[in-house]
Protein backbone atom coordinates (compact mmCIF):
# COMPACT_ATOMS: atom_id res chain seq x y z
CA UNK A 1 0.00 0.00 0.00
CA UNK A 2 2.99 2.07 1.11
CA UNK A 3 4.42 1.63 -2.56
CA UNK A 4 1.61 2.43 -4.35
CA UNK A 5 1.08 5.70 -2.41
CA UNK A 6 4.70 6.89 -3.18
CA UNK A 7 4.22 5.60 -6.72
CA UNK A 8 1.06 7.79 -6.88
CA UNK A 9 2.64 10.62 -5.55
CA UNK A 10 5.25 10.18 -7.81
CA UNK A 11 2.84 10.27 -11.07
CA UNK A 12 1.49 13.41 -9.87
CA UNK A 13 4.98 15.28 -10.62
CA UNK A 14 4.43 14.85 -14.40
CA UNK A 15 1.07 15.65 -14.20
CA UNK A 16 1.21 18.52 -12.44
CA UNK A 17 3.90 20.00 -14.44
CA UNK A 18 1.72 19.02 -17.81
CA UNK A 19 -0.96 21.12 -16.36
CA UNK A 20 1.12 24.15 -15.24
CA UNK A 21 2.54 24.63 -19.08
CA UNK A 22 -0.96 23.93 -19.96
CA UNK A 23 -2.38 26.38 -17.98
CA UNK A 24 -0.25 28.81 -18.91
CA UNK A 25 -0.75 28.78 -22.18
CA UNK A 26 -4.13 28.75 -22.31
CA UNK A 27 -4.28 31.82 -19.60
CA UNK A 28 -1.75 34.40 -22.35
CA UNK A 29 -4.54 33.08 -25.12
CA UNK A 30 -7.42 34.81 -23.32
CA UNK A 31 -8.20 38.31 -25.03
CA UNK A 32 -7.48 41.10 -23.63
CA UNK A 33 -4.08 42.75 -21.69
CA UNK A 34 -4.29 42.68 -17.99
CA UNK A 35 -1.93 45.91 -17.65
CA UNK A 36 -4.61 47.96 -19.23
CA UNK A 37 -7.03 46.33 -17.72
CA UNK A 38 -5.53 47.05 -14.21
CA UNK A 39 -4.66 51.01 -15.26
CA UNK A 40 -7.43 51.81 -17.35
CA UNK A 41 -7.99 52.55 -21.53
CA UNK A 42 -6.72 56.12 -20.19
CA UNK A 43 -3.29 55.15 -19.27
CA UNK A 44 -0.93 56.42 -21.12
CA UNK A 45 1.87 54.35 -23.09
CA UNK A 46 4.74 55.20 -20.25
CA UNK A 47 2.72 54.37 -17.06
CA UNK A 48 1.49 51.16 -19.21
CA UNK A 49 5.56 49.93 -20.43
CA UNK A 50 6.28 50.84 -16.54
CA UNK A 51 3.68 48.66 -15.36
CA UNK A 52 4.20 45.44 -18.25
CA UNK A 53 7.87 45.57 -16.66
CA UNK A 54 7.30 45.59 -13.40
CA UNK A 55 4.77 42.24 -13.56
CA UNK A 56 7.38 40.97 -15.77
CA UNK A 57 5.44 40.62 -18.57
CA UNK A 58 7.66 42.28 -21.44
CA UNK A 59 9.94 38.98 -20.87
CA UNK A 60 9.60 35.98 -23.36
CA UNK A 61 7.11 33.58 -22.49
CA UNK A 62 9.58 30.70 -21.41
CA UNK A 63 11.16 33.21 -19.15
CA UNK A 64 7.81 34.30 -17.69
CA UNK A 65 7.15 30.55 -16.92
CA UNK A 66 10.25 29.17 -15.40
CA UNK A 67 10.31 32.70 -13.14
CA UNK A 68 6.84 31.13 -11.98
CA UNK A 69 7.62 27.88 -11.52
CA UNK A 70 10.57 28.77 -9.89
CA UNK A 71 8.53 31.08 -7.39
CA UNK A 72 5.78 28.36 -6.70
CA UNK A 73 8.92 25.56 -5.70
CA UNK A 74 9.46 28.46 -3.10
CA UNK A 75 5.90 28.49 -1.92
CA UNK A 76 5.03 31.68 -4.06
CA UNK A 77 1.80 31.97 -6.31
CA UNK A 78 2.19 35.83 -7.04
CA UNK A 79 0.66 38.29 -6.62
CA UNK A 80 -2.88 39.49 -8.16
CA UNK A 81 -2.65 42.24 -10.59
CA UNK A 82 -6.22 43.32 -9.90
CA UNK A 83 -6.40 43.13 -5.59
CA UNK A 84 -2.12 43.60 -5.00
CA UNK A 85 -2.55 40.65 -2.65
CA UNK A 86 -0.74 37.57 -2.69
CA UNK A 87 -2.58 35.08 -4.76
CA UNK A 88 -2.20 32.14 -1.79
CA UNK A 89 -3.59 35.16 0.45
CA UNK A 90 -6.50 35.52 -2.06
CA UNK A 91 -7.08 31.73 -2.64
CA UNK A 92 -6.38 30.96 1.28
CA UNK A 93 -9.74 33.11 2.18
CA UNK A 94 -12.35 31.50 -0.24
CA UNK A 95 -10.59 27.68 -0.39
CA UNK A 96 -12.38 26.78 2.59
CA UNK A 97 -16.25 27.92 1.25
CA UNK A 98 -16.06 25.87 -2.10
CA UNK A 99 -14.18 23.00 0.39
CA UNK A 100 -17.11 22.95 2.13
CA UNK A 101 -19.58 23.34 -0.30
CA UNK A 102 -18.13 20.26 -2.66
CA UNK A 103 -17.73 18.06 0.30
CA UNK A 104 -21.20 18.85 1.45
CA UNK A 105 -22.56 18.08 -1.95
CA UNK A 106 -20.56 14.61 -2.05
CA UNK A 107 -22.40 13.56 1.33
CA UNK A 108 -25.41 14.50 0.33
CA UNK A 109 -25.47 13.20 -3.57
CA UNK A 110 -23.49 10.24 -2.03
CA UNK A 111 -26.32 9.17 0.51
CA UNK A 112 -29.05 10.10 -1.45
CA UNK A 113 -27.75 8.46 -4.56
CA UNK A 114 -26.57 5.28 -3.37
CA UNK A 115 -29.99 4.82 -1.39
CA UNK A 116 -31.99 5.42 -4.79
CA UNK A 117 -30.01 3.34 -7.06
CA UNK A 118 -30.36 0.88 -4.61
CA UNK A 119 -34.10 0.79 -4.10
CA UNK A 120 -34.09 1.28 -7.87
CA UNK A 121 -31.82 -2.35 -8.43
CA UNK A 122 -34.23 -4.21 -5.85
CA UNK A 123 -37.88 -2.56 -7.59
CA UNK A 124 -35.99 -3.59 -11.14
CA UNK A 125 -38.44 -2.68 -13.79
CA UNK A 126 -41.71 -1.69 -11.66
CA UNK A 127 -43.16 1.57 -10.62
CA UNK A 128 -40.76 2.46 -8.15
CA UNK A 129 -37.58 1.80 -10.76
CA UNK A 130 -39.40 3.87 -13.12
CA UNK A 131 -40.13 6.51 -11.26
CA UNK A 132 -36.89 6.75 -9.52
CA UNK A 133 -35.23 7.05 -13.24
CA UNK A 134 -37.22 9.79 -13.69
CA UNK A 135 -36.17 11.62 -11.04
CA UNK A 136 -32.60 10.95 -11.44
CA UNK A 137 -33.09 12.60 -15.38
CA UNK A 138 -34.78 15.33 -13.71
CA UNK A 139 -32.46 15.91 -11.21
CA UNK A 140 -29.46 15.56 -14.16
CA UNK A 141 -30.87 17.86 -16.46
CA UNK A 142 -31.80 20.73 -14.44
CA UNK A 143 -29.36 23.25 -14.14
CA UNK A 144 -28.04 24.51 -11.31
CA UNK A 145 -28.61 28.23 -11.29
CA UNK A 146 -32.17 27.36 -12.04
CA UNK A 147 -32.31 25.00 -9.06
CA UNK A 148 -31.00 27.06 -6.77
CA UNK A 149 -33.55 30.53 -7.86
CA UNK A 150 -36.38 27.42 -7.06
CA UNK A 151 -34.90 26.45 -3.22
CA UNK A 152 -34.21 30.03 -3.04
CA UNK A 153 -38.21 31.36 -4.07
CA UNK A 154 -39.41 28.46 -1.93
CA UNK A 155 -37.67 28.51 0.98
CA UNK A 156 -36.49 32.20 1.18
CA UNK A 157 -38.96 34.03 0.04
CA UNK A 158 -42.34 32.36 0.25
CA UNK A 159 -41.33 30.00 3.35
CA UNK A 160 -39.02 32.06 5.17
CA UNK A 161 -37.06 29.44 6.68
CA UNK A 162 -33.61 30.14 5.01
CA UNK A 163 -31.57 32.82 4.66
CA UNK A 164 -30.88 34.07 0.86
CA UNK A 165 -27.27 34.43 0.69
CA UNK A 166 -24.11 33.71 2.79
CA UNK A 167 -22.11 30.39 4.00
CA UNK A 168 -20.95 31.32 7.46
CA UNK A 169 -23.87 29.46 9.42
CA UNK A 170 -25.22 26.15 8.93
CA UNK A 171 -28.48 27.79 7.97
CA UNK A 172 -26.86 29.52 4.97
CA UNK A 173 -24.73 26.06 3.65
CA UNK A 174 -28.16 23.89 3.43
CA UNK A 175 -29.16 25.70 0.26
CA UNK A 176 -26.30 25.85 -1.50
CA UNK A 177 -24.74 22.00 -0.80
CA UNK A 178 -28.51 20.77 -1.84
CA UNK A 179 -28.24 22.50 -4.96
CA UNK A 180 -24.98 21.82 -5.83
CA UNK A 181 -25.31 17.96 -4.60
CA UNK A 182 -29.06 17.70 -6.22
CA UNK A 183 -27.88 17.30 -9.31
CA UNK A 184 -24.84 14.98 -9.15
CA UNK A 185 -27.76 12.73 -7.03
CA UNK A 186 -28.94 11.44 -10.40
CA UNK A 187 -25.56 10.46 -11.93
CA UNK A 188 -24.70 8.49 -8.41
CA UNK A 189 -28.24 6.77 -8.51
CA UNK A 190 -27.65 5.27 -12.34
CA UNK A 191 -24.06 4.35 -11.73
CA UNK A 192 -25.44 2.29 -8.31
CA UNK A 193 -28.61 0.75 -9.69
CA UNK A 194 -26.30 -0.66 -12.90
CA UNK A 195 -23.72 -1.93 -10.83
CA UNK A 196 -26.17 -3.38 -7.93
CA UNK A 197 -28.26 -4.97 -10.94
CA UNK A 198 -24.77 -6.51 -12.35
CA UNK A 199 -24.18 -8.05 -8.89
CA UNK A 200 -27.80 -9.05 -8.06
CA UNK A 201 -27.40 -11.46 -11.43
CA UNK A 202 -24.50 -13.27 -9.82
CA UNK A 203 -25.17 -16.85 -8.83
CA UNK A 204 -23.64 -16.59 -5.00
CA UNK A 205 -26.38 -13.83 -4.32
CA UNK A 206 -29.31 -16.88 -5.87
CA UNK A 207 -27.64 -19.40 -3.50
CA UNK A 208 -27.03 -16.69 -0.62
CA UNK A 209 -30.81 -16.17 -0.75
CA UNK A 210 -31.72 -20.28 -1.21
CA UNK A 211 -29.94 -20.75 2.18
CA UNK A 212 -32.50 -17.83 3.85
CA UNK A 213 -30.07 -15.04 4.05
CA UNK A 214 -32.52 -12.01 5.05
CA UNK A 215 -32.99 -9.80 1.79
CA UNK A 216 -31.19 -6.94 3.73
CA UNK A 217 -27.92 -8.84 4.43
CA UNK A 218 -28.13 -10.16 0.82
CA UNK A 219 -28.93 -6.43 -0.78
CA UNK A 220 -26.43 -4.43 1.70
CA UNK A 221 -24.07 -6.34 2.68
CA UNK A 222 -23.28 -8.97 0.10
CA UNK A 223 -24.44 -7.51 -3.04
CA UNK A 224 -23.35 -3.81 -2.18
CA UNK A 225 -19.66 -4.17 -0.98
CA UNK A 226 -19.37 -5.92 -4.47
CA UNK A 227 -20.86 -3.30 -6.63
CA UNK A 228 -19.32 -0.38 -4.89
CA UNK A 229 -16.33 0.03 -6.73
CA UNK A 230 -17.72 1.59 -9.72
CA UNK A 231 -19.54 3.73 -7.17
CA UNK A 232 -16.41 5.00 -5.39
CA UNK A 233 -15.07 5.75 -8.93
CA UNK A 234 -17.89 7.81 -9.74
CA UNK A 235 -18.20 9.58 -6.16
CA UNK A 236 -14.33 10.44 -6.78
CA UNK A 237 -14.81 11.70 -10.53
CA UNK A 238 -18.23 13.64 -9.81
CA UNK A 239 -16.19 15.39 -6.94
CA UNK A 240 -14.15 17.21 -9.57
CA UNK A 241 -17.31 18.23 -11.39
CA UNK A 242 -18.30 19.81 -8.18
CA UNK A 243 -15.85 21.77 -7.52
CA UNK A 244 -15.94 23.47 -11.00
CA UNK A 245 -19.81 23.62 -10.68
CA UNK A 246 -19.41 25.65 -7.43
CA UNK A 247 -18.75 28.73 -9.61
CA UNK A 248 -22.72 29.30 -10.58
CA UNK A 249 -23.81 28.16 -6.92
CA UNK A 250 -21.30 30.56 -6.02
CA UNK A 251 -22.58 33.35 -7.59
CA UNK A 252 -26.03 33.00 -6.94
CA UNK A 253 -25.73 32.30 -3.06
CA UNK A 254 -23.09 35.76 -2.82
CA UNK A 255 -20.41 32.86 -1.69
CA UNK A 256 -17.02 33.82 -1.25
CA UNK A 257 -15.55 30.69 -2.75
CA UNK A 258 -12.56 30.14 -5.19
CA UNK A 259 -14.78 29.39 -8.65
CA UNK A 260 -16.44 32.89 -8.28
CA UNK A 261 -12.93 34.10 -7.57
CA UNK A 262 -11.22 32.14 -10.85
CA UNK A 263 -14.16 33.97 -12.86
CA UNK A 264 -13.52 37.55 -11.24
CA UNK A 265 -10.08 36.51 -12.40
CA UNK A 266 -10.58 35.92 -15.80
CA UNK A 267 -12.72 38.76 -16.56
CA UNK A 268 -9.83 40.82 -15.52
CA UNK A 269 -7.35 39.09 -16.97
CA UNK A 270 -5.57 38.66 -13.53
CA UNK A 271 -2.92 36.03 -14.81
CA UNK A 272 -1.59 34.83 -11.31
CA UNK A 273 -4.52 35.05 -9.80
CA UNK A 274 -5.96 32.63 -12.46
CA UNK A 275 -2.89 30.09 -12.45
CA UNK A 276 -3.20 29.77 -9.08
CA UNK A 277 -6.68 28.86 -8.69
CA UNK A 278 -6.67 26.00 -12.03
CA UNK A 279 -3.35 24.61 -9.93
CA UNK A 280 -5.50 24.39 -6.24
CA UNK A 281 -8.59 23.15 -7.81
CA UNK A 282 -6.60 20.70 -10.13
CA UNK A 283 -4.25 19.35 -7.03
CA UNK A 284 -7.45 18.46 -4.94
CA UNK A 285 -8.97 16.92 -7.60
CA UNK A 286 -5.81 14.71 -8.31
CA UNK A 287 -5.28 14.34 -4.25
CA UNK A 288 -9.04 13.44 -4.09
CA UNK A 289 -8.69 10.67 -6.93
CA UNK A 290 -5.14 8.87 -5.02
CA UNK A 291 -7.73 8.30 -1.82
CA UNK A 292 -10.54 7.07 -3.62
CA UNK A 293 -7.95 4.18 -5.03
CA UNK A 294 -6.31 3.64 -1.56
CA UNK A 295 -10.27 3.03 -0.35
CA UNK A 296 -10.48 0.78 -3.30
CA UNK A 297 -8.71 -1.57 -1.09
CA UNK A 298 -10.79 -1.09 2.41
CA UNK A 299 -14.12 -1.96 0.21
CA UNK A 300 -12.97 -4.98 -1.58
CA UNK A 301 -9.66 -6.37 0.29
CA UNK A 302 -8.94 -8.73 -2.77
CA UNK A 303 -7.91 -5.58 -4.64
CA UNK A 304 -4.14 -5.83 -4.32
CA UNK A 305 -1.58 -2.45 -5.72
CA UNK A 306 1.44 -3.10 -7.11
Amino acid sequence: MLKYIVKRILQMIPMMIILSIVVFCMVRLIPGDPVTMSLGMGAGKEAIAAETARLGLDKPLWQQYFIWVKNLFHGDFGTSISTHKAVLYEIGRRYPNTIKLAIGATIVSTVLGVSFGILAAVKHSKFTDNLLMVVSLISISTPSFFLAMILMLIFCIWLHLLPVSGFDTWQKMLLPILTLGTQEVGYITRITRSSMLDVLGEDYIRTSRARGVSERVVVCVHAFRNAIIPVLTSVGLRFGSLLAGATLTETVFSIAGIGRLTVDAVSQRDYPLIQGCILVLAFTFVVVNTLVDVLYTVADPRIKFD
